[in-house]
């Protein structure tokens, strides 16, 4: 159904990339672990999985000379509440699990559910933002969803593409989607010992509608009978291929749900609005300036406890990366 394209790192470059921040910080938090499973901490017990994360990854971008900028979520609508407090019960209940799976040293066991029970916390979001400042890359505060505000800024053509794992960046019109970028190498399939590697790909909305014979208003009608975050599950029985014939063979929403039980608090038509609407904002500067060295030691070394070395090697990576970008911004100028 998604006409997916293999991409490198290389093809990135002199691309400005407006990537999905909570979404990849959500993966560094789960996959940057302890074997155990428990998050990397600090002395005084803060978590620092997702500076780990967020500082090599967002260098090895730029050093391929792409322009990362990370656009973090705002409020969430009224009716994703449902969604929110499933997703709240599920990490408790991987909690417990995780602390079970410690009890009786099974190791595997505990990773998995600690990884189940990943937690996005304001003080996190903080410290992202702090450091992506000391970095010299810019963020965008969205208003409400981050894939949408990051999707409105490729339609606007302020960047080259939107960088998440989460398919409703398509939902959102974004005129194409990378997909990891932020998180690559080998990956574990869920409940199997068996490891796959993980390429980045490339999803142009454009490529995937016409391979559908569908417009990007019964893309999201299509998503809403799969599922969304906002109507998580979708309807009993209907898959990608089952929502794409009945998409086909009734265009609209209204006649798509026609002998359908919608079993959700909010609308069906709130949520497809929602999609071809979303709130967004155009208070942002996309500027890449030059890293604070200082801050970034201070941050990482002085603060968090990263070996000084090894941030100093990263750090001169950084500058020779904005170095190349600088050289690059003024040839394309020419």
């Amino acid at each position: 159904m998604l006409v997916r394209k293999p991409i490198t790192l290389e093809d990135l470059t002199g691309r400005k990339i407006a990537i999905d921040a909570m979404n990849v910080l959500y993966q560094f938090l789960t996959i940057i672990r302890q074997p155990d499973g428990t998050p990397l901490r600090d002395s005084k017990g803060r978590v620092t999985s997702h500076f780990s994360g967020l500082f090599y990854r967002t260098i090895k971008l730029l050093e391929h000379g792409a322009k990362p900028c990370y656009v973090f979520d705002g409020v969430p609508p009224l009716f994703k509440s449902t969604t929110v407090e499933q997703r709240r019960a599920v990490k408790e209940e991987a909690q417990a699990l995780h602390k079970e799976a410690l009890a009786k040293g099974d190791m595997e066991e505990a990773r998995k559910y600690a990884m189940m029970s990943t937690s996005m916390t304001d003080d996190i979001v903080a410290d992202a933002k702090e450091l992506l400042e000391a970095m010299g890359v810019p963020y965008v505060n969205a208003p409400s969803e981050g894939e949408a505000q990051a999707a409105a800024m490729a339609q606007r053509g302020e960047v080259w593409a939107v960088s998440s794992q989460d398919y409703d960046c398509l939902l959102f019109g974004a005129p194409t989607l990378l997909r990891n970028i932020a998180v690559g190498g080998k990956r574990k399939l869920p409940g199997k010992r068996v490891y796959v590697n993980v390429e980045p790909e490339m999803i142009r909305l454009d490529d995937t509608l016409r391979a559908n014979g569908i417009d990007r208003e019964q893309l999201v009608v299509l998503g809403v009978l799969i599922g969304t975050d906002f109507n998580p599950g979708g309807f009993r029985g209907i898959g990608p291929k089952k929502a794409l014939e009945l998409v086909k063979r009734k265009k609209t929403l209204a006649h798509a749900l026609e002998g359908l039980e919608w079993r959700w608090d909010v609308s069906a038509h709130d949520v497809y609005e929602f999609f071809m609407n979303p709130p967004v904002t155009r208070d942002y500067t996309l500027k890449w300036r030059e890293p604070d060295v200082n801050e970034i030691m201070r941050i990482m070394v002085s603060e968090h406890e990263f070996g000084r070395e090894r941030i100093e090697s990263a750090i001169k990576k950084l500058e020779d990366a904005k170095g190349r970008q600088e050289r690059l911004d003024k040839w394309v100028k020419k």
